[in-house]
């Protein structure tokens, strides 16, 4: 395949790393032109170097002169801060992986979306708070959107064999987490080091403990109402505990195609990097006689009311979305802190959505604006719990 060059936004996350692995193993694949990071300086001025990136740019601008010095004398150009994220969206770049982890993440993708770029997106807090927003600058643009998530990548992946017009149903396959079989009275006890081990998946810690609530489920079926709009009530979850097959797609002939794989964030990471080709990854081949059976069940929505939170919000439109995001990050980290139990954080959800109400976001300022004070609102009635 011809060269791409190639800017990665969230360079020293899972999914960053994860990317930065496959290109390592294809080098003459790709050329990096921009790297970010957050605040992890040692891991980007690492990865700058060893893949000779023309810009690193770090989002704290607090690490600013840490990252200059560490970049000294390699010709690499170095920037901070927020506006420096957008900058780098705008470089001339084949294909950019959007991997920042929350609302932070939105103006760089939007800012590639608008350049008419194709766009691998990984950022599901962009989608799900400024999702109708995301859609229409891509398709003003012609810009390409590939999912990365492995249930959207498969759902991606099976229409590959008809029309978007043709499909009757979409069903997103969920693990269940590590607390599929605990009972609520079990689940008010358990601890942020139970629920970040996920059985199937290594991810980070927002989204394993998403997971561990069925929030990443809830998150992933507002992304799939945007991503394929087929109308919510042809969207379905359905518990898969192998994490084998990762969605499926039924048409209207009600044949039903499914995309399997093992569990390896490289395998949907791989496809998106490589579009429309393919190219070799270092994944477990798929034995499905060693694994021998694949079970199948419906969610529980009376103990993870999660996908029934999500779903409600995109009933109700407008700002729900963004605030059920926003509320949801404040209330895993209060978890994760070991401030409240992890029941609560679907409690917290459901009172910001009941007590926040402001008017219809018109445009990125206003998803920000809606953010914070959703986060706000979260943080009081986390407060108001623990007195």
């Amino acid at each position: 395949m011809k060269a791409r060059s190639i800017s990665i936004f969230g360079a020293t996350g899972s999914v960053g790393q994860s990317t930065l692995d496959l290109i390592g193993r294809n080098p003459e694949n790709y050329d990096i032109v921009a790297l970010t990071a957050n605040r992890d300086v040692e891991a980007l001025a690492q990865a700058a170097r060893h893949h000779r990136a023309q810009i690193a740019v770090i989002a704290d601008e607090s690490c600013y002169p840490a990252l200059r010095d560490a970049l000294a004398g390699t010709g690499i150009e170095v920037a901070a801060g927020a506006q420096a994220l957008v900058d780098a969206a705008g470089l001339e770049a084949d294909w950019t992986m959007a991997a920042i982890v929350g609302c932070a993440g939105l103006p760089p993708t939007l800012a590639a979306l608008k350049r008419g770029r194709t766009v691998g997106l990984a950022n599901k807090e962009s989608l799900v708070s400024a999702g109708a927003m995301m859609m229409q600058a891509a398709q003003a643009s012609g810009a390409t959107l590939l999912p990365v998530d492995s249930e959207h990548n498969a759902i991606f992946q099976c229409l590959a064999g008809g029309r978007i017009e043709e499909v009757a149903r979409i069903t997103l396959t969920a693990s269940g987490g590590p607390f599929r079989t605990f009972t609520s009275a079990q689940m008010a006890t358990v601890t942020p080091k139970q629920a970040v081990k996920h059985p199937n998946w290594s991810m980070g810690a927002k989204i394993s403990v998403d997971s561990a609530t069925m929030m990443n489920k809830g998150l992933e079926l507002i992304e799939a109402h945007h991503l394929f709009p087929v109308g919510l009530d042809r969207i379905g979850i359905m518990v898969h505990p192998q994490s084998v097959i990762h969605s499926l797609v039924e048409f209207r002939d009600h044949s039903t195609l499914a995309q399997l794989g093992s569990p390896d964030m490289r395998i949907p990471i791989a496809h998106a990097l490589a579009w429309p080709e393919r190219i070799a990854t270092p994944c477990a081949p798929l034995d499905l006689i060693a694994i021998g059976r694949l079970d199948f069940e419906a969610p529980d929505e009376e103990r993870f009311p999660a996908i029934k939170l999500a779903r409600e919000a995109i009933v109700a439109g407008g700002a729900c979305p963004a605030i059920l995001n926003a509320a949801n990050e404040v209330a895993v980290e209060a978890f994760l802190r070991e401030k409240i139990s992890f029941l609560k954080i679907a409690m917290i959800v459901t009172e910001t959505l009941n007590r926040y109400s402001p008017a219809l976001p018109q445009g990125v300022e206003d998803i920000f604006m809606i953010d914070r004070e959703a986060r706000k609102v979260a943080d009081t009635i986390l407060e108001r719990g623990r007195n």
